[in-house]
């Protein structure tokens, strides 16, 4: 026992517990990384799975907001509607399906926005005011706009972007937060490019849309000849048109463009191997009698309205739906008529008044523009004067024949070739899909008259012809002051000579003063 208590103590009993504590620390510490990478592998998964489950509903859910806006009844396309044609009634069982002048194209729109008509795209031109849009209304009303939809153009290619997301429900991913999950959304990025990605979902929808009903979907876009004639402007249209003549390929969309000038027929015309051009004239005499009864029993509950005075409205204001409208509403329509005219010559003399010799050389621009307007309005009168002379006047039933002579021959009659659209963007000249230039209306061509048989127009526009000659002329000289000349004093000597390449030289030369008697 006494020895036991001597022998000093054993070192292995001492680690023992050491190791022990070592090897449980090691082993929570290792647990804890353990823990730690398992939470954030987790976390990490979560967050992953959950984002990849957001953006595929996201997607979904823009897929079936696009679904919604081709639903019969679209409350976005019905205000538009409603809008446009100032009527409540958007059901086609109303008065207003019976109460409607039938036209020869609106059977071919009926056709085209019920998607019977498959594998063309079309463009509806006309002047404006003759009905383009109130027939698309009234096609869309009569199919309860089922898998159709339809936006205004605008000169901005951003509010175009707008309307068009609009039109078919699509938020351009600006209600997407995939950030949250570290997901990043579309690039910022132009409006092309924006209404690009549109009509990307757009045709995805079409595509399970026409396995669904057979049917082409139907995208009319109003007003095309609002977006603007630079490059801008014309990258949209192309785009547009690239989209219109794919989707007609495929039939998986019906596009319509509705345009009131003629340059938009001119963008189309260049690429397009799918376009049905509709073009929507004024009414004959029988539809302006039937239209313009009918309007009178709507405005005033007038049961017959006598055919004389129909015909004398139609004999002053033409078939123009849009001025008919007008003279319906009023009480005197004789006298309303002549105030339309009124209005029409006023306007053009707004924009193409002659100023005569008494013109400032700084306007000589708006100088030629007055001019070249009034000579191509000169010439119309006076083919009209001659085609009366040969044949005399036309029968007092008959409907109205504008005269109309080729765009390459307005263009030679105004000597020159780019006002032309700027006259039909203004709705004095029109062109149709021929290439006919003629007055934009009947009570325009009236204006015309009054205008050609004023006191003094032909002095008028040769004074302002020769005006303009004037002022291009001094642009073009220069003026050489020789102040030895002034009060007679020297003289020069220009001689002709012959210079190399046998060009011809001229040479001014001073004369010296004659040698005074007595030096």
């Amino acid at each position: 026992m006494i020895t036991d208590s001597i022998l000093p103590p054993n070192e292995d009993d001492d680690h023992a517990p050491k190791l022990k504590d070592a090897h449980s620390k090691y082993h929570q510490a290792a647990f804890k990384v353990c823990e730690s990478a398992a939470v954030t592998f987790v976390s990490i998964a979560i967050l992953g799975i959950s984002g990849y489950m957001y953006h595929q509903y996201y997607q979904h859910q823009v897929l079936t907001k696009i679904r919604r806006a081709f639903a019969a009844g679209d409350r976005s396309l019905d205000l538009a509607m409603r809008s446009r044609t100032g009527d409540g009634d958007g059901d086609g069982d109303g008065d207003g399906e019976r109460e409607w002048v039938a036209r020869d194209e609106q059977d071919v729109i009926n056709r085209a926005v019920s998607g019977q008509v498959v594998g063309r795209y079309y463009l509806l031109i006309g002047e404006k005011g003759t009905g383009k849009t109130s027939m698309l209304n009234h096609a869309l009303r009569r199919v309860s706009a089922l898998n159709c939809t339809m936006f205004e153009a605008h000169a901005d290619p951003e509010i175009v972007r707008i309307r068009l997301g609009k039109a078919i429900n699509y938020d351009y991913h600006e209600d997407y937060i995939g950030s949250l999950f570290s997901i990043r959304g579309p690039r910022d990025t132009t409006a092309l490019l924006d209404i690009e990605r549109a009509l990307d979902k757009l045709e995805e929808v079409a595509v399970y849309e026409v396995k669904k009903t057979g049917r082409p979907l139907v995208l009319v876009v109003n007003s095309t000849h609002l977006l603007r004639e630079d490059e801008d402007g014309e990258k949209l249209v192309e785009l547009l048109q690239q989209r219109a003549e794919g989707f007609a390929a495929s039939g998986l969309v019906t596009m319509i463009f509705n345009s009131d000038d003629y340059w938009v027929y001119e963008r189309f015309k260049k690429l397009s191997t799918r376009l049905d051009v509709v073009t929507i004239r004024d009414l004959n005499r029988e539809k302006s009698i039937e239209a313009l009864r009918m309007w009178r029993r709507r405005y005033f509950d007038e049961p017959e309205v006598p055919k004389e005075v129909c015909d004398k409205v139609y004999n002053i204001v033409g078939g123009r739906p849009q001025f008919l409208n007008r003279v319906a509403q009023h009480r005197d329509m004789l006298g309303h008529a002549k105030s339309v005219v009124e209005k029409e010559r006023t306007w053009f003399l707004n924009q193409c008044a002659l100023l005569g010799m008494e013109m400032d050389d700084d306007v000589m621009e708006s100088g030629k523009f007055s001019s070249s307007a009034m000579r191509l309005m000169k010439e119309l009168v006076d083919m009209e004067q001659a085609e009366r002379a040969r044949q005399g006047d036309a029968a007092p039933d008959a409907d109205h024949d504008l005269p109309s002579l080729p765009l390459w021959r307005a263009r030679q009659v105004m000597t020159r070739a780019d006002y032309i659209q700027k006259y039909d963007n203004l709705n004095i000249f029109t062109i149709d899909s021929n290439s006919m230039v003629r007055a934009d209306s009947t009570a325009m061509m009236e204006a015309f008259r009054q205008i050609a048989a004023m006191p003094g127009f032909d002095k008028l526009l040769d004074d302002t012809l020769e005006r303009v000659s004037q002022i291009e002329s001094l642009g073009r000289t220069r003026e050489l002051v020789a102040k030895d000349l002034v009060g007679g004093i020297g003289k020069y000597k220009i001689t002709v000579e012959k210079g190399g390449k046998g060009r011809e030289i001229i040479v001014v030369q001073a004369v010296p003063p004659p040698e005074e008697d007595g030096r």
